[in-house]
Formats: C-alpha cells, structure tokens, sequence
C-alpha cells in the first residue's frame, strides 16, 4: 500500500486508538489542573487566604495558560512541534512538586504558573490531534477529546478529598505519578502524530472554506467568544467557589462539599460527550444556543433551593452548558479551517482567561459582599447566550475547497 492510499484511508477513518490515548492525556492533564482549585479550602485555612487571594491564584494559573495558548497554536500552525506536549507536560510536573511544597503565597502563584504554562502548551496540539484523528467525525471526536479534559476535572476534587485532605499539603506530591504517566502516553502518541505529519507531505490536501465573507467569519468568532464569556465566568464561579458556598450556606464539611462539587464536574463531562455528537447532527448553532441559554432557568434557581435541588440543579446545569464548547471549539475550526492550532489556542486561551478573571473578581466581590450573594448575580450570565441567534448555520452553508 502507497503512502498517499495510507494518508487517503486515515482521512476518512476515525483514528480511535490516538483519539482515545489523546483524550486519556487530557484528562491526566486537567486532573493536574483541577487539583489547583480542589486544594483552596486546604491553603485557605493553611495560609489564612482571603477570596481575593483565592481568586488572584487562580487568575495567575489561567493568565499563564490563556495568554501563552494562541501563540503556541500560531507557532505550531507554522511548525508542528510532535514532542512539544511533553515539554509542557513536564512543566505541569514541576508545578506539582512546587505546589506541594510551597510555604507562602508568593510560591503559591509561581506553582500554579508552572502548572498554567504546562497547560498553554499541551491544549493546542491536543486538539488539533483530535481533529486529524476525526475522520471527518469532527463533533463526536471534539467531545470524547473533552471527555478525558472533563473527566479529570471531575476526579481531581474526589483525590484530593482521599488524599491530601485527611493528611497534608505536602500530599500534593503523589500526584507527580500522574504527570509521569501522562509523559509515557504523550511520548506515544507523538510517534504516531509525527509519522502522520511526514506522511501529509507526500499529498496537496484540499481544505474545505465556509461560503462566508471575512467579515461574517470574524463576527462569527467575536459572537463564539462573547458566548466563552458567559460560560466560562459562571463555571470559574462554580469551580473555585462551589465548596465555600455549600459549607457556608449548608454547614457541609470539605469532604462534603468536594463530593457535590464532583457530582457537577462529572455532570460536565457527561453534557461534554453529548454535545459533539448533536452538533453534528443537527448543527452546531443550535447546541450552542440551547447549551449556554437552556441553563439560564436552572441558574436563577440555584442559589435559593435547599441542599438537595442545589445538588441536582448544579447537575443540570454542569450538564446543560458543558455541552456547549465541542460544539463552539469546532464550529471555531470550521470557520478557520486553515489555522486550527490558532483557533484552538484563541478559544482555550480565551476560555481560561475568562475562567481566570472571573474567579479574581468574583473573589473580591465574595469578600466585600458573600459567597451567595455572588451566586445570585453570575446566575444571569447564561442568558447572554442569546447572542447565538447572529451565527450562521454552517450545517447549511456550502463551502469552498481550496
């Protein structure tokens, strides 16, 4: 079999074997991430940290992460760089052991930088690997991608709860085991992205256009990143301070609060794998609109039901609005096709600075007012999805082949 047959057949199948491999690395990767949040009611108490302080750590590790990710997708656009995920990875590593052992807040910050940094560079090879892994099943990959991000996100509060919790900071070091293991799966996955990528050089690749005009497109993306706003705002809102709103509010113990807080992240991942597929088969604008506006009615309610409907309205929420962002990340590269490490990058970028500013200011806002005062007013930033109704369906639209 020719080179060019071998490059024709993996462009029309599904790679699943590296789409799953890449997203098992995405979720040891953003299991390493979520330790960061799941650890502040432990600093919190350890270092006497007000909220502001809380939410300036936080938007320290999403800066590093949202700043740096364009430029590496642009960079990579240019030049794919196979073994730079391990670099990053090793980042992580470093960032682990510092949080592990840091004595003050300063080395708090520079810790969670390394792990931001690490992050930056894994996401936009991460994704577009996910993309040419696809077989033209651009959603359904999108969201088992995401699967693995959301998954991890969802079993770092439950480890920390096992293993730092009942003992110590320090504890935090064992999880130096999983930036290993993601080294090993990293380094193969590398193998097979840099025989793919010798292979896409025998051939001239034809890439399909949106029939849109530049200004459309560029509105489509402003529209796609005012809708990250809203989301990611609520998210940073549930992610850095669900555990502090149920203990305070209900009484919960950490262990308590950091298991409801699971039951949302693993809510996420579930909406995660359900919204690639719909938007592939019924456009990605109509999950988009019913992802981010359907969560509006459960938001307002949640912060004032009880114990029980906040634990299953969090579900629906987390549900609901994860579904949203395969559907927005590929909507993005079909708008971009020629520049997916970019657009991967901007997005991820966007959506970890988003996360980041939001935890910062709703942190000092908490301080100066309350933790459900807080809850009361992010529950309204869903409705700002509304802005949906400007994209252009692209299920619709012909497109041009260059």
């Amino acid at each position: 079999m020719s080179q060019t047959t071998i490059i024709k057949n993996e462009s029309l199948k599904t790679v699943y074997p590296i789409l799953f491999s890449i997203a098992f690395a995405h979720l040891l990767n953003d299991l390493l991430q979520a330790i960061i949040p799941a650890s502040y009611p432990i600093l919190k108490e350890n270092y006497n940290l007000s909220f502001t302080q809380i939410g300036l750590i936080t938007f320290s590790y999403q800066l590093a992460a949202s700043l740096l990710q364009p430029l590496v997708g642009f960079y990579t656009d240019k030049r794919p760089k196979p073994y730079s995920q391990l670099v990053g990875m090793s980042f992580s590593l470093i960032g682990m052991v510092a949080l592990a052992f840091a004595n003050s807040f300063p080395l708090l910050i520079l810790s969670v930088v390394f792990v931001g940094i690490g992050s930056s560079i894994f996401h936009p090879e991460a994704s577009r690997i996910a993309f040419l892994a696809s077989g033209g099943k651009r959603g359904l990959a999108q969201s088992i991608f995401q699967l693995g991000g959301n998954a991890g996100t969802a079993i770092g509060p439950l480890l920390v709860a096992m293993i730092v919790v009942p003992n110590s900071q320090r504890y935090i070091v064992w999880f130096v085991l999983v930036a290993v293991v993601a080294l090993v799966v990293l380094s193969k996955i590398a193998k097979w992205y840099k025989n793919h990528l010798i292979l896409r050089t025998t051939k001239n690749t034809q890439i399909s256009l949106p029939d849109l005009s530049k200004r459309k497109t560029y509105l489509s993306v402003a529209v796609l990143l005012v809708i990250i706003f809203s989301k990611f705002f609520y998210s940073a809102s549930i992610s850095s301070y669900f555990t502090f709103f149920l203990m305070d509010k209900f009484q919960l113990s950490i262990r308590d609060a950091q298991f409801h807080l699971f039951l949302y992240l693993a809510a996420c991942a579930v909406g995660t794998l359900i919204g690639g597929p719909l938007g592939d088969k019924f456009g990605r604008k109509y999950v988009i609109w019913f992802s981010i506006l359907g969560a509006a009615p459960f938001t307002l309610l949640l912060p004032f039901v009880d114990l029980f409907w906040t634990g299953v309205l969090s579900v629906v929420i987390g549900m609901i609005m994860s579904s949203a962002f395969p559907a927005i990340l590929v909507y993005a590269q079909e708008l971009l096709p020629k520049n997916l490490g970019m657009v991967s990058g901007l997005f991820y970028g966007f959506a970890f600075g988003m996360g980041g500013l939001g935890s910062a200011l709703l942190g000092n806002l908490a301080d100066h007012t309350s933790i459900e005062y807080v809850y009361q007013l992010c529950a309204f930033l869903p409705l700002i999805g509304m802005i949906a109704v400007f994209l252009p369906n692209l299920k619709k639209k012909k497109s041009r082949v260059v």
